[in-house]
């Protein structure tokens, strides 16, 4: 029996030279999840690291000096902010190599912006959107203390999904 060590990320702003691997990371996360076909609309979106990179703050985790995750992080009022009320930072776009995931990547990153959160001033809780069929992400964010706020669940315009709505109090 094996036993899987905490894998220690460490988490900073995206520079320009990682664009292309943030996208290729989100790209095969999202694919390969069976998410999203690959001429969904919302690709071109995941994709667009540099526009993200203009409007949110576009951030990568690197485990032993290698970009393993990216995430995008916004507060409310900016362009990539979904369901950010005041005092309260969004997180989007999770994504997890492939050949990383199951390995604790997508823990780890998800603890390391809550302890970024807890610095920010004026930020007193973390809110995040997960499609209903993110089963793996939904036991995450529960096993991380973020509890369902359905009174704020969307759904996207023009299609048939549903959001969910997390909320983590700080």
């Amino acid at each position: 029996m094996s036993v899987a060590l905490p894998v220690t990320v460490a988490l900073r702003l995206a520079a320009p030279e990682d664009f292309q691997e943030v996208r290729r990371i989100t790209r095969d996360a999202y694919l390969q999840a069976g998410h999203f076909a690959v001429d969904h609309p919302y690709m071109d979106v995941l994709e667009d690291v540099e526009h993200r990179a203009e409007h949110a703050e576009v951030w990568v985790a690197e485990a032993a000096a290698k970009v393993v995750a990216a995430v995008t992080l916004t507060f409310a009022g900016q362009p990539y902010s979904e369901i950010t009320q005041d005092g309260e930072l969004e997180f989007r776009m999770l994504a997890v190599d492939p050949s990383h995931q199951g390995a604790g990547v997508g823990r780890a990153v998800v603890s390391e912006i809550v302890q970024y959160a807890r610095r920010l001033p004026g930020i007193g809780a973390i809110s995040i959107t997960s499609a209903t069929f993110m089963e793996r992400a939904h036991d995450l964010y529960r096993s991380l203390g973020f509890r369902r706020a359905p009174e704020r669940d969307w759904y996207v315009p023009d299609e048939d999904v549903l959001l969910w709505v997390f909320r983590l109090e700080l």
